[in-house]
């Protein structure tokens, strides 16, 4: 492979393996004196199988953590998302901010201190948040720090020991950004992801090798050869989707500069179909986890009260039901907010029809300023509502999967959601990246052998 003889190339992925594989190795490392099985058990009766269970998978997920073990990594690198979404977010309604967005380079650096800074305030919020919880012992009043360690002291020290280890994946993130390849806090978050696929390939072999592959059975050959199918259809479609774009021409009006004219020539503006990524998808899991759990404590809470206790119940099951229409509608719902919302805010027509009109570019047919950005964003809309429909539809298949055919839902979630579009667009990014790698040195790159 034509990237390996390049020296430095070699390096950036062997630096990347390295942390990588040093961000696998924290998983091993638990907090001292915390009884994991203890723990797990809290984790299930808590839950019921089900709220915190489910909350805590998802926040591993999103996290590329295994806070269910009280790890060293515990929290995972979500506090540092969490920091960069508000800065974000606030880059787009607080002025000063805003303006230091556009300072270039020294702006960039600058809002990266803040944000180290606000996710060592998350980190200690959260930790201590988690370690005091699971000392009380929760619902079933099992504390899991073992006993002569369950005072205040050691639940500080856990706190700070899981604050160290996120402050850790973030610098970690930040090496494989300026010395690695690709983007740091991706590659995390996807290695968490792929580590889980050995279990679930587990499962799905387990059966066969327990019953066979008889035809007609819950473990007939028929159905794993549609799941493989399914698999490749739907990897191929997330990649076309995630990957397309509409391409508005934009012309370049002539001008001269000195003896010389300039301009004229018609280039084009591309948009992604999918502008939000997947940030709609991680938003609307993420509200619908908290119905369950708020309906359900008050279910408990006021189970006495028949009015009270009936709709805390009725709505308590409608949102555990992951697969009914209730549930998946809220979720197509708050896909479909989030998308629209996300993109207003990531994306300023105004601001993009008067950068081309100061560079001397315009749209064909339309005059520069006010009726540009009037066309950007009627076509923002109609490319925002398509990705979201997008969005929905890769949202609910693993659902789908697990009612139609049986399958345990870690196998499924390898079938769309969040997970899926993680690790596709990952990989599409660090293609790329190497791409320009080889192109830097005049060699073929991974997307077109025929480059010259």
């Amino acid at each position: 492979m034509q990237l390996l003889r390049i020296p430095e190339v070699r390096a950036k992925i062997g630096l990347t393996l390295l942390l990588l594989g040093v961000y696998r190795l924290g998983f091993s490392v638990v907090l001292p004196n915390v009884d994991q099985e203890i723990l797990a058990e809290n984790m299930k009766s808590q839950g019921g199988g089900d709220g915190i269970d489910r909350m805590v998978a998802m926040l591993s997920l999103f996290s590329a953590s295994n806070i269910g073990m009280m790890t060293i990594f515990g929290l995972g690198i979500m506090p540092y998302i969490s920091a960069s979404i508000i800065f974000q977010l606030l880059g787009t309604v607080y002025p000063p901010l805003e303006q230091m967005q556009k300072e270039g380079e020294a702006g960039r650096r600058k809002i990266n201190e803040y944000t180290r800074y606000a996710t060592v305030v998350i980190c200690l919020f959260q930790s201590f948040f988690w370690v005091r919880m699971l000392a009380s012992g929760g619902a079933t009043g099992n504390p899991v720090f073992l006993p002569g360690f369950n005072d205040l002291f050691w639940q500080i020290s856990a706190a700070i020991t899981m604050t160290t280890g996120s402050i850790f994946l973030m610098w970690v993130g930040e090496q494989i950004d300026e010395f690695g390849i690709g983007n740091g806090v991706s590659l995390l978050i996807m290695a968490g992801i792929l580590a889980r696929m050995p279990e679930a390939v587990r499962s799905l072999v387990a059966p066969v090798l327990e019953k066979g592959m008889p035809l007609g059975s819950p473990t007939g050959i028929e159905r794993y050869v549609t799941l493989v199918i399914l698999f490749l259809v739907v990897i191929v479609c997330v990649v076309m989707i995630t990957q397309a774009q509409r391409r508005i021409p934009v012309h370049s009006a002539k001008h001269v500069r000195g003896a010389k004219v300039v301009g004229g020539q018609m280039q084009s503006l591309p948009i992604k179909i999918n502008q939000s990524g997947v940030m709609p998808i991680i938003f609307a899991s993420s509200l619908l986890m908290f119905p369950q759990l708020i309906f359900g404590m008050l279910a408990s809470a006021v189970g006495t009260v028949p009015f009270i206790g009936t709709l805390a119940t009725a709505a308590d099951v409608a949102f555990k039901n992951t697969g009914g229409v209730f549930y998946n509608t809220c979720y197509v719902a708050l896909i479909y907010f989030f998308c629209f919302f996300w993109t207003a805010v990531t994306f300023n027509p105004t601001e993009m029809a008067n950068n081309l009109k100061d560079f001397g570019s315009f749209v064909p047919g339309y005059r520069p300023g006010a009726r540009t950005a009037q066309y950007l964003e009627r076509v923002m809309l109609r490319m925002t509502f398509v990705g979201a429909a997008f969005l929905s539809l890769v949202a609910i298949i693993p659902t789908v999967v697990v009612n139609s055919m049986s399958v345990d839902y870690l196998v499924a979630s390898f079938f769309g959601g969040t997970g899926l579009l993680i690790c596709v667009s990952v990989v599409i990014d660090l293609i790329t990246k190497l791409d320009s790698q080889l192109v830097m040195r005049g060699l073929p790159t991974l997307l077109d052998r025929d480059t010259k």
